[in-house]
């Protein structure tokens, strides 16, 4: 059975969200695929509150949140994949404590981020 590159899913209303995701497709492989993109078995997969982040869908996971894009950052062909790696030296939990306030923090100020970059 083939494997799908990895499925990127973003707000594709939300500028920054674009210019990130379009910005590790550069630097990955990835298909992107916004909200208003998702076909009915893509969003089965998903959690029911899916907008709320961005996530990762895999042929055998998926990833939502901080910890999809601690995952996308893994998968670049970028120095960010040198910064996640020494992130994973820590434990998993430490990890998430770390990894999903930190997500939900920038998450929450997208609109900012926006007027920095945007697609």
């Amino acid at each position: 059975m083939p494997r799908h590159p990895p499925r990127l899913v973003y707000d594709d209303d939300c500028g920054f969200c674009t210019w990130s995701a379009e910005y590790a497709d550069a630097r990955g492989d990835f298909e992107l695929v916004g909200f208003s993109e998702l076909t009915p078995d893509q969003r089965a997969r998903l959690p029911a509150d899916y907008e709320r982040c961005a996530h990762l869908l895999t042929d055998d996971r998926v990833y939502s949140c901080g910890e999809a894009t601690e995952e996308v950052l893994a998968r670049l062909d970028s120095p960010e994949r040198a910064v996640v790696a020494l992130f994973r030296l820590l434990p998993g939990p430490a990890r998430a404590r770390i990894r999903e306030p930190a997500y939900r923090w920038a998450a929450d100020r997208r609109a900012w981020w926006g007027k920095l970059r945007k697609r």
